[in-house]
């Protein structure tokens, strides 16, 4: 069995029940159940949510994009072995931590194998909600400019890259485009303040003024229970996204929750704790990556200048990376999920027969 044949790099194939189209994402891929099929795991499974929830199966994939591309190595290795185990275990792990500790309940309903989530509709909240510890990349880079507010903040003079920051900074973003809203731009991904939040709390889809408050709990405590966990294994956690979105429990009141994926190596920046302390920046992240292909093009003003897509999308589709890249950073997804989470993660011979086996026989969503 080859490497190529343990990687799940196309998962929107799979004969799983749904009456709609199923949606594909850079990484994951979403089916939505028949209203049926919602119902009858619902009630068979004891999931807390109300009996009319609609419900969604979530796959992993295990290919990686960066600067907006999906990236392929040789010998059709189409993605990279474990990165989708690993993604999916880290952000069980903090989801399941964060409940346990009473700040709020996750999408996920149910994990029936590694690179799949059940997981229940939720109404999105319209921002990417980014935790800063220390100040790198791109904050560095419109620091360095001269920049010193971001999102409404003013921050200090004289900050050195790579410097912990005085304390934790929300640097929200929209989340898609959003109309209408003054002094927001309508493009998606742009820093907003959190007065822009308040003024605006219905178009970024809060329920209540109050509930910004609630999500910069949840995001504050979120990231210090993850970097405090991380720091026990000698890691530190630069920074992050968080996501948020409104369900409704079994009494059909509505609640707030971490959704997407939480403190993982596409979602954040992670250092390690042993490097640092030698004057060293060594990621445990997509970072690394990020790197690794502005070193190995010639010209990676390619991969920065976004003026040049049309270069980069060729870019991606007509190199394949060699094994040995995509195998390091394989090592770089693996080593840190089994650091967080204490488990090994093992590579399926045959992941896609796997997940249909598994939807067949345990919960009947195979046509």
């Amino acid at each position: 069995m080859s490497l190529a044949e343990k990687v799940l790099a196309v998962n929107n194939d799979l004969p799983i029940r749904t009456d709609e189209m199923v949606h594909s994402g850079k990484v994951r891929s979403v089916y939505w159940l028949t209203e049926a099929d919602s119902r009858r795991l619902i009630e068979e499974k004891s999931y807390d949510v109300a009996a009319d929830a609609p419900l969604a199966i979530m796959v992993i994939s295990d290919r990686i994009s960066a600067f907006e591309c999906i990236w392929h190595g040789e010998g059709g290795m189409n993605g990279v072995p474990g990165k989708g185990a690993s993604l999916n275990a880290i952000s069980n792990h903090w989801f399941k931590l964060f409940k346990e500790n009473g700040l709020a309940d996750s999408h996920i309903l149910d994990v029936p194998h590694p690179l799949v989530w059940i997981v229940q509709k939720a109404k999105p909240v319209m921002i990417e909600a980014i935790a800063r510890q220390y100040i790198t990349g791109s904050m560095w880079r419109a620091y360095e400019k001269g920049a010193r507010e971001f999102c409404g903040i003013q921050i200090a003079e004289n900050l050195n890259r790579d410097q912990k920051l005085p304390e934790l900074l929300i640097t929200p973003s929209t989340k898609g485009i959003l109309k209408d809203i003054e002094g927001v731009p309508e493009q998606d991904d742009v820093n907003i303040s959190r007065q822009d939040i308040i003024n605006n709390y219905q178009a970024f889809k809060f329920k209540s003024i109050d509930d910004i408050n609630l999500y910069e709990k949840l995001l504050t405590e979120g990231f210090e229970m993850i970097s405090d966990e991380l720091a026990k294994v000698d890691q530190i956690f630069i920074d992050t996204k968080f996501e948020f979105g409104y369900v409704r429990d079994k009494s059909g009141q509505e609640k707030l929750i971490y959704m997407d994926e939480v403190g993982t190596p596409d979602s954040s920046r992670i250092w390690d704790g042993a490097n640092h302390r030698n004057g060293n920046v060594v990621e445990k992240s997509k970072e690394a990556f990020r790197q690794l292909l502005l070193s190995h093009f010639p010209d990676p003003d390619i991969l920065l200048n976004k003026d040049r897509m049309d270069e980069r999308s060729a870019l991606a589709k007509d190199n394949e990376l060699p094994e040995s890249v995509l195998m390091e950073v394989s090592k770089t997804y693996t080593e840190i999920a089994e650091k967080i989470t204490g488990e090994t993660i093992t590579l399926s011979d045959n992941p896609k027969q796997d997940i249909i086996d598994i939807l067949e026989q345990q919960y009947g969503l195979i046509d």
